[in-house]
């Protein structure tokens, strides 16, 4: 890549120049190219990609900036995006993570539930954004249930019919999409600001166990979404759970409810890459409808 544009607007956006003298390919998942940037004096991290993806570099961008204006928990603080025709990209200060301990998912569950408390007056976001390269709806509404219905659900159904899912997931997807109200009889949550992809591998600690979290997808929903997500692919200690419980504790229909608000970030999967995440949809599924029996 030619680094002349970015350095251009990097410059800008730090008010002083910044020359890359260095750039070292370094782990940061799999959609981008991901880069530590040094010009002798300082280091920042970068997130390269066609220049096509530039919105998804923007919508995280004010995800970050939402997160960190809570000030409850740490995240990169996001310098620039741009674009030079044929590549686009998203300028971050650099963190040094260091290895996590039990003591550091401690305060990791403080913190998220901190940052849950910071709420909005509806749920939604002022800008859609992506969860992986899937364009995630935003649309403020004052009404959870039709909010997750309609965005959430609803879309990931949608997409899933047109990539070719089976009649019957589609069938009973569309039941329980109709039945969402059910779950929410005794339960009304609260419109919280939520990291939005909150698996272990999105979180991370710096210095001195400060928990960090990272390549959100936030919006204001219900906090359960957030906590769900962190028992989907594990890696989470007792220890984070407690503390979080601790901070705030949680209504008992959630056991019923992260099946739910997992099953969007499932049928995700299956939409980004198919295989047998349509199976592991399908049971999900048929489990929340046996629920409602």
């Amino acid at each position: 890549m030619d680094w002349q544009t970015l350095q251009h607007s990097l410059s800008a956006a730090l008010n002083c120049r910044f020359t890359v003298r260095a750039a070292h390919a370094v782990s940061g998942g799999c959609i981008n190219e991901t880069f530590c940037l040094q010009d002798g004096r300082q280091r920042v991290f970068a997130k390269i990609n066609h220049t096509n993806k530039e919105d998804l570099f923007v919508a995280e961008a004010a995800s970050l900036i939402a997160i960190r204006a809570a000030g409850a928990i740490t995240a990169p603080r996001p310098l620039c995006t741009g674009s030079d025709g044929a590549h686009s990209w998203l300028v971050m200060e650099f963190l040094a993570l260091e290895s996590q301990s039990c003591g550091d998912e401690a305060q990791l569950g403080e913190r998220l539930a901190e940052l849950h408390r910071h709420c909005g007056d509806t749920f939604g976001f002022h800008r859609d954004n992506y969860i992986g390269e899937t364009r995630q709806s935003n649309e403020r509404n004052t009404d959870w249930c039709d909010f997750f219905r309609e965005q959430r659900l609803g879309v990931q159904l949608d997409l899933a019919r047109r990539n070719g899912a089976s009649g019957r997931l589609i069938d009973c997807g569309r039941r329980l999409q109709s039945e969402v109200h059910a779950f929410f009889i005794d339960y009304r949550p609260e419109p919280s600001l939520l990291h939005g992809d909150l698996w272990n591998g999105n979180t991370g600690t710096i210095a001195k166990g400060e928990p960090v979290i990272f390549d959100p997808a936030a919006y204001f929903g219900d906090r359960e979404a957030d906590l769900a997500m962190t028992e989907l692919f594990g890696g989470f200690s007792e220890r984070f759970y407690q503390s979080y419980r601790q901070s705030w504790s949680l209504d008992p229909g959630y056991e019923t409810r992260k099946v739910l608000y997992n099953l969007y970030h499932i049928l995700n999967h299956y939409n980004l890459f198919g295989g047998g995440y349509a199976e592991q949809a399908q049971g999900m599924i048929d489990r929340l409808l046996a629920a409602l029996s």
